[in-house]
């Protein structure tokens, strides 16, 4: 897990899960699955799943397996395996990348769309509403509504 090997007894000590995908013997990708609270570092925010609530983050593909369909296959195992736990709604967040189509065809549906800029200390935010039922959802796991927001930058290592 490259500079985040050290974090990874810290997460399953607090409950984390990590999946991964295997092929050759080798791991092709991985994520994490949360039920509690998680800092997502590209909004700078905490998100609290709710009851029977999830959260996926953190999902990688190994450079030599990229466009082989393992973020799919990720998505799609770590989904089936919350739901035989008994989570009923999933939360992940994605950021413009090939890999995003995965996201949608996995089942997931847009929530909200962020516009984010980290300037000279200062991290600008836009949040914008996709569906009015998921985005007050979402609005709640995040603390969050819609609208601009501005505040000092914080990075955190979780």
């Amino acid at each position: 897990m490259g500079p985040e090997g050290d974090l990874v007894a810290a997460r399953l000590a607090r409950g984390c899960r990590c999946f991964a995908v295997w092929m050759d013997g080798q791991v092709a990708g991985y994520g994490w699955l949360s039920t509690g609270p998680e800092w997502i570092g590209e909004l700078q925010l905490e998100i609290t799943p709710g009851s029977a609530e999830g959260y996926i983050w953190n999902c990688v593909t190994v450079d030599a397996h990229r466009r082989k369909g393992i973020f799919r296959s990720l998505l799609i195992g770590i989904s089936e395996i919350a739901r035989r736990d008994g989570l009923k709604r999933l939360w992940i967040g994605s950021v413009a990348i090939p890999a995003e189509k995965a996201v949608g065809s996995s089942g997931f549906q847009p929530a909200l769309h962020f516009t984010t800029v980290t300037v000279g200390g200062l991290h600008a935010m836009r949040m914008t509403a996709r569906d009015p039922k998921l985005s007050q959802d979402a609005g709640r796991v995040l603390r969050v509504q819609p609208g601009w927001y501005m505040r000092r930058s914080r990075r955190r290592r979780h």
